[in-house]
């Protein structure tokens, strides 16, 4: 039998992956150009883009690029063709970018609305499997000063207690907060509780003198603000 398999050098050259990446940028690839230009090689029964493809459909839970973000380097490894290698370059560029999007040039960075949270933390959390709690510290200018890691877990008064948000905010002479955190399901309609413990933490910053702004929750690509829908 003749082999029909198809492979990126049988591609035209302005076609494949990594030179369209060289002649346009990055930013027209694929997601699964890009995978493909990351794994490199594919095996003698499929090209990367095709060995990429599959990797994308994820397991059956997951899929695309958040089953890429939350499969460890053994489940990648497991993939027919990927490999331990493979599954560490992609771990490793998953975390690459993942530091970039958290590069703290945030001094440089003015909150005017909660768009320029979502600009700011989207892309850190929106594939984050536990409801991970922040707060943004703001000068008088609203200019960032730092983004804080209070907790970890499902929100309610005893993880997000008044005094683990705002020793930060007294630490590093904050004039106001934001507080965020995610919602893994990926919809960011706030809950009872969500709206329980902002009340107590705009209560308790008013006793420190620093300002509770608002309170922005990130889903999948969408954010709501509490403040905009009069919950707090």
């Amino acid at each position: 039998m003749g082999n029909n398999f198809l492979t990126i050098k049988d591609l035209p050259t302005e076609e494949r992956p990594r030179e369209r990446l060289h002649r346009y940028g990055a930013q027209v690839l694929s997601d699964v150009e890009l995978l493909a230009v990351l794994i490199r090689t594919g095996t003698r029964a499929e090209s990367a883009l095709v060995l990429a493809q599959r990797i994308l459909k994820g397991d059956g839970g997951k899929s695309g690029l958040a089953y890429v973000v939350d499969s460890s380097v053994e489940e990648l490894s497991k993939i027919k063709g990927i490999g331990p290698a493979k599954a560490i370059q992609i771990k490793a560029a998953v975390e690459l970018g993942r530091r970039i999007s958290s590069y703290d040039r945030r001094e440089q960075i003015t909150i005017t609305s909660p768009l320029d949270v979502k600009d700011l933390l989207m892309e850190e959390m929106r594939f984050l499997e536990k409801e991970h709690f922040k707060t943004i510290l703001l000068n008088i200018k609203n200019h960032v000063i730092s983004v804080e890691d209070i907790s970890i877990g499902s929100l309610n008064s005893s993880i997000v207690h008044p005094r683990e948000v705002f020793k930060p905010a007294i630490r590093r002479s904050s004039a106001s907060v934001l507080l965020v955190h995610n919602h893994p399901s990926g919809d960011p309609t706030p809950s009872k509780e969500d709206i329980e413990v902002t009340g107590r933490l705009v209560e308790a910053g008013k006793i420190l003198g620093i300002n509770v702004l608002d309170h922005i929750i990130i889903g999948n690509n969408h954010i709501i603000s509490l403040k905009e829908k009069g919950l707090m």
